[in-house]
């Protein structure tokens, strides 16, 4: 019987997670946290019966606790319920599907404590990737990415680092997004609307509009720069518009090794869960006759000045990727919030960039002071 901890439980990735858990019967859940939805929470709750709980603010969670007064669970709240949930004793793996930095430190905990990592809160690796690599390493802990990109990196990879065989090339693929093809001038009538309508994949608004400006893209050129141990020059983004091929890897003899599948995120979450076995998963199958074609295209670095920032974030380090993150993070609230216009989100990053005194090697709480200062930064500002 697996047993695991998920973080982030009501999100696109936590929802999931549950409905692979529903197909399988080997899967225990011990641990759920979400953020504010505690009417989705209890439901999960009731339906998985965990050890513990946790929801952010405390006035959720004293509602929550007389909710289910009932059950034999534990309800905690605030970081230290975060904590309290990825340590659980009795998990071996923890998912961690929360959204933004506030993954970290959980993170950070779950290692520590032995547990290997589903990991599909990007964030812990774009700006602490130096300390959670290491710690794994030095736990014996293992990082399995959910993201569908980084998954499809991963299975490339199966055998052939063993083997000694060195890596070229990794081919990170990108849909597009929704104005794949556009102007900087078309782009100033986006709307929040149009900029949540992905041509593909079904996911979390933050991420959705992080996929349209292909931040979200340089997020996981940052974040598989740690995970694969490559430079930056060995990581080159590809456009493939029908999400069809995931990722690639390009090895030293020039052979090229895809992974293929439909849009569906179930797919990587079940193979983190399971690894290195391969359980059968219902739903849709390529059609290879039904496929006119596969197409490949350059990202435009010019119009989706997100994607060079991030790899120029990369590139310099230490604090960097830090205040990149944060300064999307805050960008993309306000454009959310309709405080700002679209082109706004990259332009916010950019000056957040040029105002930071990065920091090598950063410890956490450095981590953590470079974020806060960047929000204060953009507050002052915008």
């Amino acid at each position: 019987m697996k047993k695991i901890s998920i973080l982030g439980s009501t999100g696109s990735i936590g929802t999931q997670t549950l409905e692979v858990v529903r197909a399988n019967q080997d899967i225990q859940v011990t641990a759920l946290a979400a953020g504010q939805n505690i009417g989705l929470l209890e439901a999960q709750i009731r339906e998985f019966m965990p050890k513990v709980a946790c929801v952010w603010e405390e006035n959720l969670a004293r509602e929550l606790r007389v909710r289910v007064a009932d059950l034999p669970v534990k309800i905690y709240s605030g970081m230290d319920g975060l904590l309290c949930a990825a340590t659980e004793p009795s998990a071996d793996m923890v998912v961690t599907a929360l959204v933004g930095m506030i993954g970290i430190r959980p993170t950070i905990a779950a290692i520590e404590a032995g547990m290997d990592i589903a990991l599909a809160n990007k964030e812990t690796l774009v700006c602490a990737g130096h300390i959670i690599m290491e710690l794994a390493r030095e736990k014996g802990v293992r990082i399995l990415p959910v993201d569908s990109e980084h998954s499809a990196i991963f299975q490339c990879l199966n055998g052939e680092r063993q083997a000694g065989n060195e890596i070229q090339k990794i081919l990170l693929t990108a849909s597009g997004g929704p104005f794949r093809g556009w102007s900087r001038q078309q782009l100033e009538r986006v709307q929040v609307e149009d900029a949540l309508k992905h041509p593909n994949w079904t996911m979390g608004h933050k991420i959705t509009i992080d996929s349209s400006t292909m931040v979200n893209k340089g997020l996981e050129v940052m974040e598989a720069r740690w995970l694969f141990d490559v430079d930056f020059d060995q990581i080159q983004v590809v456009v493939q518009p029908q999400s069809i091929i995931h990722s690639m890897v390009e090895f030293a003899d020039g052979a090229v090794i895809a992974q293929l599948g439909t849009p569906d995120m179930k797919l990587p979450i079940q193979y983190a869960l399971y690894y290195p076995q391969r359980r059968p998963l219902a739903g849709d199958r390529l059609d290879f006759w039904s496929m006119e074609d596969i197409r490949f295209e350059r990202p435009d670095m010019e119009v989706f000045k997100g994607l060079a920032l991030a790899y120029e974030a990369g590139r310099r380090g230490g604090t960097m990727p830090s205040v990149f993150n944060a300064a999307n993070e805050k960008a993309v609230r306000l454009f959310l919030d309709r405080k700002i216009p679209y082109l706004t989100i990259t332009e916010m990053i950019q000056e957040a960039m040029e105002a930071h005194r990065p920091i090598d090697d950063p410890t956490v709480e450095e981590i953590l002071k470079a974020e806060q200062e960047t929000y204060d930064l953009i507050e002052s500002r915008w």
